[in-house]
C-alpha cells in the first residue's frame, strides 16, 4: 500500500522475506504497493491546511490572545477556531498511527525509526528556530510600522497556570505536534518490542487485531474518545480544548490525548478493513459531530472550575465530538476521494512543506491588513490567496524535485508548475 510520502505515511516497497517472516498478517493482506490511499491523503492534507485556516482566524477573536489582533473581530471566529481545534490534530494523529503500523510491518522497527527521525524530528530541529525568529521579527516589524499595537494578551496556555521558565526559549512553535508524534512513535515501538519479547508475535498481533476490532465496532467511538476526555481531566480546563505544549518538554495532557489518537489509528490497521468499518457510519456521525460540537462549546465555558462535576461532562462531550468528526471526515473522504486525482495527490505531497512554512507568511499578510476596514471574510480570502500562491510556488520550484522533497516526503517528484525547469533526476 502506498500513500503520499508525508512523515506519517508510508514510502513503501515490497517487504523482504525476513520482514515477512517477522511481520504481522497485515503485510500479507496489503494491497499492491503501487496503490495510494487517496482518501487518506486528502484527509491528512486537509488536517494540515486547516491549521492555516485556524491561525489566520486567531487575530479576529474577541478579546484576542494571539500574537496580534485585527481592527475587526467577530464571535463566529472563536467558534470556528474551537471547532477546528477540537478534531484537527486528533485526525492527523489517527492517520499517523494507521500509516505507522503499515510501514513498520513492511520495513522493520529499525528502518521505521530512522525514517521518522529524519522526516519528523529533524525538520523540527531545522525549521522551528527559523520559524520562531521569523514570527517574532514579523510582529516587531508590524508594531514598528504602526500596523498593530504591542501584544498584550495572555496566551490560552496560561490558563493552566504553568510557567515554562527557561524552557520558553526552546519553543517548537507550530511544529509542536511533530514532537508529540515522535513521542507517540517511540512509546508505541518500545511497548511493542516488550510485548513481542514477552508474548511473541502471534499473540501480540492477535491482541492488536482484537483491539482494532473493538474500535471498528459500533462502540468504537466511545472507546476512542476516552484518551481525549482523560487529557482534558488531567489538564483541568476544557474551554480551550487540548492545550499544546509551549516548549520541547513533554506534557501529560497532550501526550495522553494524541498518543491515544495515534494508537486508535495503529490498531485500526490491524484487522482487515478496520478503518473502513470504523468510519462506515459517517452519514450519521457528521450531524452528530455538529450537535456534539455545539454542546462541547457550551459545556467548556461552564467547566471553568476544575473541581466541579461539569468538567467531567465537558471532557466526555468534547471527546465524543472530536472523534465523531474524525470518523465522519475519514468516511466522507472515502466516498469523495477514493478514486484519487492529480490535484489531490499534489495537495497531499505539498501540504507538509506548506504547513511548515506558513505561519510567518500568514501573519505578515494578516498584519498588513490589520488596520484596514475590510470585512473579515475579505481579509481572510486575501490572506489565504497570497499565502497559498507563494507557498505552492515555492514548493514546486524549490522542494518537489529537489533533495528537500526527498528529505521531507521520502522521494523526489517531477515539478508540476515549473515543468520546463525540472531537473532530469526528478522523480527518481
Amino acid at each position: 500500500m502506498r500513500s503520499a510520502n508525508l512523515p506519517d505515511s508510508p514510502s513503501v516497497t515490497s517487504s523482504s522475506p525476513a520482514e515477512r517472516s517477522h511481520g504481522s498478517n497485515d503485510t500479507a493482506r496489503a494491497t499492491p504497493s503501487s496503490q495510494r490511499l487517496h482518501h487518506l491523503d486528502a484527509v491528512r492534507a486537509g488536517a494540515l491546511l486547516l491549521g492555516i485556516v485556524l491561525h489566520s482566524l486567531l487575530p479576529f477573536e474577541p478579546g484576542g490572545m494571539w500574537l496580534f489582533t485585527d481592527s475587526r473581530s467577530a464571535e463566529w471566529t472563536s467558534e470556528t477556531v474551537f471547532t477546528i481545534h477540537l478534531f484537527r490534530m486528533v485526525l492527523f494523529m489517527t492517520l499517523a498511527g494507521y500509516f505507522a503500523r503499515m510501514v513498520l510491518h513492511r520495513r522493520g522497527a529499525g528502518a521505521f525509526l530512522r525514517d521518522r527521525a529524519k522526516r519528523i524530528l529533524l525538520p523540527v530541529v531545522v525549521f522551528a528556530p527559523i520559524m520562531v525568529v521569523m514570527v517574532i521579527a514579523t510582529v516587531i516589524a508590524g508594531v514598528a510600522l504602526g500596523l498593530i499595537p504591542e501584544p498584550a494578551g495572555a496566551a490560552p496556555e496560561q490558563a493552566t497556570g504553568q510557567d515554562p521558565g527557561l524552557l520558553a526559549v526552546l519553543n517548537p512553535s507550530h511544529l509542536w505536534f511533530l514532537l508529540v508524534l515522535m513521542e507517540a512513535i517511540v512509546i508505541t515501538v518500545a511497548v511493542r518490542a516488550v510485548l513481542l519479547r514477552v508474548l511473541g508475535i502471534d499473540r501480540t498481533d492477535a491482541w492488536a487485531e482484537g483491539i482494532g476490532a473493538a474500535l471498528a465496532s459500533p462502540a468504537g467511538l466511545l472507546l476512542a474518545a476516552v484518551p481525549y476526555a482523560l487529557g482534558l481531566l488531567v489538564q483541568g480546563v476544557a474551554m480551550f480544548g487540548i492545550i499544546q505544549p509551549e516548549t520541547i518538554r513533554p506534557e501529560l495532557a497532550p501526550t495522553l490525548t494524541y498518543l491515544g489518537a495515534f494508537l486508535v489509528g495503529w490498531f485500526l490497521h490491524a484487522p482487515e478493513g478496520g478503518m473502513r468499518r470504523a468510519t462506515s457510519g459517517w452519514a450519521w456521525m457528521l450531524p452528530a459531530a455538529i450537535v456534539l460540537t455545539i454542546a462541547a462549546f457550551l459545556t467548556g465555558w461552564f467547566a471553568l472550575d476544575a473541581r466541579s462535576g461539569m468538567l467531567v461532562i465537558a471532557a466526555a462531550v468534547q471527546g465524543l465530538a472530536s472523534w465523531a468528526w474524525v470518523f465522519a471526515l475519514i468516511g466522507l473522504a472515502g466516498k469523495l476521494f477514493s478514486g484519487g486525482s492529480p490535484a489531490v495527490r499534489y495537495t497531499a505531497d505539498s501540504s507538509y512543506w506548506i504547513y511548515i512554512l506558513h505561519l510567518p507568511l500568514v501573519m505578515a499578510v494578516g498584519i498588513a491588513l490589520a488596520p484596514t476596514g475590510l470585512p473579515i471574510l475579505v481579509k481572510l480570502l486575501i490572506t489565504w490567496t497570497v499565502s497559498m500562491v507563494i507557498l505552492v510556488l515555492s514548493y514546486d520550484l524549490m522542494v518537489r524535485s529537489t533533495w528537500v522533497g526527498a528529505w521531507l516526503n521520502g522521494r523526489r517528484r517531477p515539478r508540476a508548475i515549473f515543468r520546463a525547469a525540472a531537473p532530469a533526476e526528478a522523480g527518481r
